[in-house]
């Protein structure tokens, strides 16, 4: 009997892992973290109040984050709508936790470690620390942040008299720099440590690091990017602290060394360029997107191709779908956001309380975003999809059969063959990169499975506003459609021909500051042969 009973609890510890996986990938299951970390820090007052003589530094720790955690569950998804609150909630229960842990250990605190314990099944782990990480650097790069602002918390979008506004410890930003060198980015290392560096230079104290091991870190990672002379600098000034640190003594000679080599070259300005080059790389990975830049300048804003001319073709209405019994009395607002693809928002089409169930329903069932694998087949998942998704079918509950029979009014297609309704929670820099949602030629066995054909069509509801960052972004086109709460975003994939249209490319920029949930819906070639008639022309 006892095995069966240790048998059940290791099935649901482990039901419990996988189902908490990839935490910071979704800001909405991470809510749930902050209810955990408040209910530890009730438990640890506990059992403060019986040792409180003994442990007046353990209390001093409960009592800073038991007023955290009291701000942050008033408003949990606005709260981790800052990165930087997310990323310090992943390293205080991945690493911080587990140092109090040991610590408490050594006065047999049994009900303490016996909560603790039970938590930590739910605790993320060092692979959600380094994607929070990760997630703060892209960020960093996409919206041309500099450190200083993520570390002061003076992030755009969020006011100054924010109630959740953070900033970075010297300790945070050297966790951050060391994420980049397990990475082998010198870029951000050196970013990184610089900055730590300087908190440390302005009187701030630090427990965990001093400058001699961030002056190791820097010297290396500037060596990395071809800047011998600052790692000779950051060498000589770690020598002034310790002058017996034996690999700075070494590094010291070699850099001298290859200085003095890198004077004698005659074309010494072309080893700068090509020192500079490789500093602008920044170690870019293989499948490194080559619209990158326009993708990153979309999201900032920038380099949209909206114009008077163009705007002057695009207008607001009151639609019906050509009298629709259930529009007639009560029109939809429809607004067009481009006229080639043709990009229509609908406004105020889903309710909050329609919204709230929806998300309701997913929220337990979201699993990390996959993407198709042209090469398997398979679905998987995939560094450039930072979220976390839900499908969900019309029979589970009326409000999704309402919303799938609204999808079919309005645009006047069969949606009986497309794919379920897919809810999507962005966590921390979660963003989408550059995609088609339609099989290309390349990919004849994309959607095979499902015998509906190809995707003709994406509805797209945001259910959420975003304050900074979050914005859909058309790569081939140069448009940029902006999160707006209970609005839906409608485009054809495919030409009436049933060609793919490649300028519906598109990305989710990464959220900088905010929560975002949004719904799609992909609706299927089969079922519309007679309500969108194939046309003569490859482009028709």
């Amino acid at each position: 009997m006892a095995g069966c009973w240790w048998l059940l609890i290791h099935c649901v510890l482990f039901a419990c892992s996988s189902a908490h996986s990839d935490l910071f990938t979704s800001t909405g299951q991470m809510t749930d973290l902050l209810f955990i970390e408040k209910d530890l820090v009730t438990s640890l007052k506990a059992y403060i109040r019986v040792e409180e003589n003994k442990l007046e530094l353990i209390k001093q720790w409960a009592d800073k984050l038991h007023v955290l955690s009291a701000a942050a569950t008033q408003d949990p998804e606005g709260f981790l709508g800052n990165p930087v609150n997310a990323f310090k909630l992943m390293k205080r229960l991945n690493t911080e936790w587990g140092e109090l842990e040991s610590l408490v250990l050594t006065d047999m605190s049994d009900v303490f470690i016996s909560n603790l314990t039970i938590q930590r099944q739910y605790f993320p782990n060092d692979e959600d620390q380094a994607g929070a990480a990760k997630a703060l650097m892209r960020l960093q790069d996409t919206y041309q942040l500099d450190t200083n602002t993520i570390s002061t918390g003076q992030l755009p979008g969020l006011s100054s008299a924010a109630s959740h506004q953070a900033s970075l410890t010297v300790d945070d930003c050297y966790d951050l720099g060391k994420v980049a060198y397990s990475e082998a980015d010198y870029y951000h290392t050196g970013l990184w440590m610089v900055q730590a560096l300087k908190q440390l230079d302005q009187g701030e104290m630090s427990s965990a690091v001093d400058a001699v091991t961030i002056l190791d870190y820097l010297s290396y990672s500037v060596y990395q990017q071809g800047d011998l002379e600052r790692a000779l600098q950051f060498t000589k000034r770690l020598l002034g602290l310790d002058p017996m640190h034996q690999r700075a003594n070494g590094n010291l000679k070699y850099f001298e060394y290859q200085l003095s080599k890198q004077k004698k070259v005659e074309e010494r300005t072309e080893g700068e360029a090509e020192g500079r080059q490789r500093r602008e790389t920044r170690g870019q990975p293989d499948d490194y997107l080559p619209e990158r830049k326009t993708y990153e300048q979309l999201c900032r804003g920038e380099g949209l191709r909206m114009n008077p001319r163009r705007e002057s073709h695009l207008f607001c209405r009151y639609y019906d779908n050509n009298h629709h019994p259930r529009y007639v009395i009560g029109p939809v607002k429809q607004e067009d956001e481009w006229d080639r693809p043709h990009i229509v928002r609908y406004h105020n089409i889903v309710s909050d309380k329609e919204m709230e169930k929806v998300k309701e329903l997913a929220k337990p069932r979201l699993r990390r975003a996959t993407v198709h694998d042209p090469q398997t087949g398979k679905l998987t998942t995939a560094h450039y999809r930072v979220s976390k998704s839900a499908w969900l079918g019309a029979y589970e509950h009326p409000v999704v059969d309402q919303i799938n029979q609204r999808i079919g009014d309005l645009t006047g297609l069969d949606v009986t063959t497309a794919e379920d309704l897919q809810v999507a929670n962005y966590g921390v820099g979660g963003q989408y990169e550059p995609h088609f949602d339609f099989g290309r030629k390349d990919e004849p066995d994309a959607f095979e499975e499902l015998g509906t054909g190809n995707r003709i069509a994406t509805w797209l509801l945001y259910m959420s506003d975003v304050q900074a960052g979050g914005a859909t972004v058309f790569t081939d086109i140069g448009v940029a459609v902006w999160p707006k709460k209970g609005s839906a975003v409608f485009w054809y994939n495919l030409h009436p021909s049933g060609e793919g249209d490649y300028r519906t490319r598109h990305a989710a920029c990464p959220v900088l500051v905010g929560n975002k949930w949004v719904s799609n819906k992909w609706i299927h070639e089969r079922g519309q042969e007679f309500r969108r008639r194939c046309g003569l022309q490859e482009t028709d």
